[in-house]
């Protein structure tokens, strides 16, 4: 399977935003993500992704082709050592491991080239395909935040996640020894 990352494009806009416009993948997301999602929508997200300097995000492509966008979303203070990582892969492209893979490449990235320790990430209620994601790349179950998000007009729980630089470097050891 080729899964691979690089950085937004301006010209991605048109099928980024046919994408992202799908209620199925807007009620997993938080609600800055939009929908409808336009082109505008795209653009702007777009330009973001180059502005920011708390961020690091990527298109994902599938043997070639654009099929979504991750990214590691930097915190502050105390918590400057850690990342929140968001993902999404547009739906006719679920199913087929790419979220799996991508997770691993944006988690060997941030652990490999960012300063930090830790990389954490929530699902909301409903969203098991996305908490299977998380466990496949060794991401540790931490907890149940009970209806604490607000999605869709219902209160749902929210999954947290978490996956330390050291478990990281432990399963990369074990990877090369088998």
């Amino acid at each position: 399977m080729d899964v691979s990352l690089r950085i937004l494009k301006l010209s991605d806009a048109n099928r980024f935003a046919e994408l992202a416009n799908n209620p199925n993948i807007w009620k997993t997301m938080r609600d800055g993500f939009p929908h409808p999602y336009a082109k505008e929508d795209a653009i702007k997200f777009i330009n973001f992704s180059h502005d920011v300097k708390t961020n690091t995000i990527f298109a994902i492509e599938y043997n070639g082709e654009l099929v979504g966008a991750t990214g590691l979303h930097g915190q502050a203070d105390i918590n400057r050592f850690s990342m929140e990582l968001g993902y999404w892969i547009g739906e006719p492209f679920w199913g087929k491991g790419i979220a799996t893979k991508t997770v691993a490449l944006i988690t060997d990235f941030g652990f490999k080239n960012l300063d930090i320790n830790r990389i954490f990430a929530g699902t909301i209620e409903g969203n098991l395909a996305s908490s299977n994601v998380l466990k496949k790349n060794n991401f540790q179950f931490e907890g149940i935040s009970r209806k604490s998000a607000f999605k869709n007009k219902e209160f749902k729980d929210e999954y947290h996640f978490a996956l330390i630089k050291t478990d990281y470097l432990s399963n990369q050891r074990d990877k090369k020894q088998l």
